[in-house]
C-alpha cells in the first residue's frame, strides 16, 4: 500500500499543493465528510462523460458519478444545451416559473404518490420535511429509521448512521431520544421495537436499497410488514427514494414492490446534476402545507428556501427526465445488465473473498471476515474489511485511473460501455494477483 500511495503523490502533485490550500480556509479540506481520503482526494478539473480529469491531467473513469446522480454521465449533452438556454434567460428568479410545473408533471405521472410535490434544494431538507409532516399529521412525535440508514444531516435523523450503532453520530444533536432505529430485513425484531413505542410512532423512514449503509436491498416482505404495522397504528410509511428514484426504471422501486408509501422523498438524478430534493406524497398530507388553508396553529411549513425550484435545476431536471422516458427500453436494460455483469465478475474473481451486493446499475464490492456468507443489514457490512476494499478501491485510482470514492458503492451511467467492465476486470485480476504475492 506504501508503494501505491507513493506513485499516487507523483501522480498528483498539483492536486496535493492545491489541497493544502484547501485545509488551510475548508474544513479538513473538503465540504462533504465523505469526499476526504487519504493521503488526499485529488483536485477535479473537468467532467465529462464516464470521465473525471484532475488538475495533474489524469483521467479517471468514474463509478461515483456525482454521489451516484448522474445517470446520463458527466456534462450530458441534451441538458447542457438546455441549461445554457435557461442561463441566457437567468438562472434564479425567485419566482414562481413553468419549468417546475414540466417537471412535477412529469414526476407525478410516473410516481403515483406524488399527488402533491414540493421542492427543497437537498435530499437532506427532504427527508426533514417529511419528518416535520409525519409529527404533524399524526400529532406523534417518534420516527424510526434504519440502521445505517443515511438521510443527510438534519438533527432529527443523524443517529445510527455509523457502526458502532451506540454511540452518538455527532454533538448537538438534541432530539436523539425521539429517533428510534430498526434492524433492516429483520422484521420480528423491527416489528418487536416499533409495538414498544407504537402509540407515539409518528411515522418510519426506510430506503428501499441502504446506499451509505453498504448497498443492500430490502426484501418485499420486510417492507410490506413495517408497513402493515404502520398503517394499523395510524403512522406515515415514509420511503426515502432519493438513491433509487429512476434508477432501476422509469419512476420509483416501490411500485414494483407492490408498496403503498404516504411520502417519498427524491433528489440525485431528478436534478440533472444541479441540487434538488423533493417531498412527494398523498393530497391529504401534503395539504397540512398548505397555507391557504390552514391557520397558524394548524399548518407545516416544508420546503421553501431561495433556491428552491429555481429555472436552471427545474429545465435539467426536466430533461433529463424527457431523456430517460425516451430511451426507458434500452436504457435501464443497459445499466442493470452493466451491474449484473460486473458483480457476476467480481464474485468469480474473488471467489468467496468478498460478497457483492446492490442492484441493478449500483453495486458495491465487501471483505467478509469470519466466514459471513451473507450480507443483510448495516451491521453484517460493518463487519467487513473497510481497509481492504480502500486498498482495493485505491489501487484502482492511481495505477488504471478507475474511480470509485474509497469504500463507498459503484454505480454505473449511460455513459459507461462494456469495455468497462472489461477494464475493471482487468484491474481486479492485477490486485489480486499482487495481493497474493
Amino acid at each position: 500500500m506504501t508503494n501505491t500511495q507513493e506513485i499516487y503523490k507523483k501522480k498528483t502533485k498539483n492536486s496535493a499543493k492545491l489541497f493544502t490550500k484547501s485545509k488551510k480556509v475548508h474544513i479538513n479540506g473538503v465540504h462533504h465528510n465523505i469526499r476526504f481520503f487519504e493521503p488526499y482526494p485529488f483536485i477535479t478539473k473537468s467532467a465529462d462523460g464516464k470521465f473525471l480529469k484532475d488538475v495533474d491531467s489524469n483521467k479517471y473513469v468514474d463509478y461515483w458519478m456525482g454521489h451516484w446522480s448522474l445517470i446520463l454521465g458527466h456534462a450530458q449533452k441534451q441538458i447542457q444545451k438546455k441549461a445554457s438556454g435557461q442561463l441566457k434567460k437567468g438562472w434564479m428568479h425567485g419566482t414562481s416559473n413553468e419549468n417546475a410545473i414540466s417537471l412535477s408533471e412529469k414526476i407525478s405521472k410516473a410516481v403515483p404518490v406524488a399527488e402533491k410535490i414540493r421542492y427543497a434544494s437537498t435530499g437532506t431538507e427532504a427527508t426533514m420535511y417529511s419528518v416535520r409532516l409525519a409529527r404533524a399529521v399524526t400529532g406523534k412525535k417518534i420516527i424510526a429509521k434504519i440502521d445505517g440508514g443515511w438521510h443527510g444531516y438534519t438533527t432529527d435523523l443523524l443517529k445510527t448512521v455509523n457502526w458502532p450503532f451506540d454511540v452518538s453520530e455527532s454533538q448537538g444533536l438534541t432530539d436523539e431520544e425521539h429517533i428510534i432505529s430498526l434492524p433492516l430485513n429483520n422484521l420480528q425484531e423491527s416489528l418487536k421495537i416499533l409495538n414498544s413505542i407504537k402509540n407515539d410512532l409518528a411515522g418510519v423512514l426506510v430506503e428501499p436499497i441502504l446506499g451509505g449503509g453498504g448497498a443492500i436491498p430490502a426484501t418485499q416482505e420486510y417492507l410490506k410488514g413495517i408497513q402493515e404495522m404502520v398503517k394499523t397504528n395510524n403512522a406515515l410509511f415514509m420511503l426515502d427514494e432519493i438513491v433509487t428514484g429512476f434508477r432501476f426504471r422509469y419512476g420509483c422501486i416501490y411500485s414494483k414492490m407492490k408498496l403503498d408509501p404516504d411520502i417519498v422523498t427524491l433528489g440525485k438524478i431528478i436534478g440533472g446534476g444541479f441540487p434538488i430534493g423533493v417531498i412527494c406524497g398523498k393530497d391529504e398530507i401534503m395539504e397540512h402545507a398548505n397555507t391557504s388553508l390552514n391557520s397558524k396553529k394548524n399548518r407545516t411549513y416544508i420546503g421553501g428556501g431561495t433556491f428552491s425550484a429555481n429555472p436552471l435545476t427545474m429545465i435539467a431536471g426536466d430533461t433529463t427526465l424527457d431523456v430517460l422516458k425516451n430511451k426507458t427500453n434500452t436504457l435501464y436494460k443497459k445499466l442493470n445488465g452493466l451491474g449484473d455483469n460486473t458483480s457476476k465478475m467480481l464474485k468469480k474473481i474473488f471467489s468467496d473473498d468478498v460478497i457483492v451486493t446492490g442492484k441493478g446499475s449500483l453495486f458495491m464490492t465487501h471483505f467478509p471476515r469470519d466466514e459471513m456468507t451473507e450480507i443483510n443489514n448495516a451491521a453484517d457490512a460493518a463487519k467487513c474489511d473497510s481497509t481492504k476494499l480502500f486498498n482495493y478501491h485505491f489501487e484502482m485510482i492511481t495505477k488504471n485511473g478507475i474511480f470509485f470514492l474509497p469504500g463507498k458503492l459503484g454505480a454505473f451511467s449511460d455513459a459507461h460501455s462494456t469495455v468497462d467492465v472489461k477494464d475493471m476486470k482487468k484491474a481486479t485480476e492485477d490486485f489480486v494477483s499482487n495481493f497474493k504475492k
